[in-house]
């Protein structure tokens, strides 16, 4: 998750986000729409990867202390 933070919130990945949503040039909005919502479509993918994983992981631990015990 902060991996995601981190790419949107540099000076890069703001004026992607400036250049898709908020410039006055149809071309410029054209060209960086779909790059930038396909971009953010692969970090909630890998965010939602990274809680699952987490999830198992926390789960798995719990009943291997539970077996151990």
């Amino acid at each position: 998750m902060l991996t995601a933070a981190i790419l949107v919130l540099n000076p890069l990945g703001l004026d992607v986000v400036h250049a898709a949503f908020l410039s006055g040039e149809a071309l410029s909005k054209s060209i960086w729409r779909p790059i930038l919502l396909t971009g953010m479509a692969i970090m909630v993918v890998v965010v939602v990867l990274e809680w699952l994983t987490r999830k198992f992981i926390m789960k798995r631990r719990a009943r291997l202390a539970a077996t151990s015990s």
